[in-house]
C-alpha cells in the first residue's frame, strides 16, 4: 500500500530514533493522524524548541535553557563545588539528582572513550574537566560513568590523568541490587559484590 508522502516521510523520520522500529513508528504515526489537532501541534512546537530552547552549561557541559551560561546547578550557592562528579551524559545528571543525595557539582563527558567506534579523549569533555580540576577547589571528583566496558575505560583514563592533580578520584560502588535475590545476579556482578564488600558496623 502506498501512503501519502506526509505520512511515510513521518514514519521514515520516527523510524531513525532509538528503540523505535517500523511498526512502532506506523503506529505512532497513525495514532497522531487520529489524534485531536492540538495534540499533533503539541508535539510540533515541542520539537521545533527543543533544538532552539536548550544549550549546554559552559561550565558542566549539562543541558540548560538557551541563553544561559550557566545551569541551575553550577550556580547554585547551596552545592559544594569541593565534590566533583562526573557522568557520561545529562540523563545521569538526572538519576543522581533524583537521589537527593549529592549535594556537590557535576561535569558531563558527553560519551564515553570507545576505540571501535572512534570516540577518543579528544571527542569527550575531558580538557575541559581537568581544567576544572586545576582551575576550581575541588578535592575530590566521583567518577560515576556506567558499569560497561567503554565506562570502565574512561574512569581508568580520567584517574591517570588527574593522578598529578593530587586530587582524591573515586568510582561509585558496584554490587548486588537492594531487594534482588543473589541466584539471578550474574557472575561480574557477584564478582563486583565480593571486592567491594565491606565491614559490618
Amino acid at each position: 500500500m502506498l501512503l501519502p508522502a506526509p505520512i511515510q516521510n513521518l514514519i521514515d523520520a520516527l523510524s531513525r530514533l532509538p528503540g523505535i522500529g517500523p511498526k512502532t513508528a506506523s503506529r505512532l504515526t497513525f495514532f497522531l493522524l487520529r489524534a485531536p489537532e492540538g495534540l499533533a501541534l503539541d508535539l510540533a512546537e515541542a520539537l521545533e524548541t527543543l533544538k532552539s530552547g536548550t544549550g549546554f552549561c559552559r561550565r558542566c557541559f549539562n543541558i540548560t535553557e538557551a541563553g544561559r551560561d550557566e545551569c541551575e546547578i553550577c550556580q547554585s550557592d547551596e552545592r559544594d563545588g569541593a565534590y566533583l562528579c562526573v557522568v557520561e551524559d545529562p540523563l545521569d545528571v538526572l538519576a543522581l539528582e533524583r537521589t537527593g543525595g549529592f549535594r556537590g557539582r557535576y561535569h558531563v563527558l558527553h560519551g564515553a572513550l570507545s576505540p571501535i567506534e572512534g570516540i577518543g579523549p579528544e571527542d569527550l569533555k575531558i580538557t575541559e574537566l581537568l581544567a576544572r580540576v586545576g582551575d576550581e577547589d575541588v578535592r575530590e571528583v566521583i567518577l560515576a560513568t556506567n558499569p560497561s566496558l567503554e565506562g570502565d575505560a574512561t574512569a581508568m583514563y580520567l584517574n591517570q590523568r588527574l593522578g598529578p592533580s593530587q586530587v582524591r578520584v573515586t568510582r561509585l560502588a558496584r554490587g548486588l541490587p537492594v531487594g534482588g535475590d543473589l541466584e539471578y545476579a550474574d557472575q561480574n556482578t557477584i564478582l563486583r559484590a565480593l571486592a567491594g564488600r565491606q565491614d559490618m558496623d
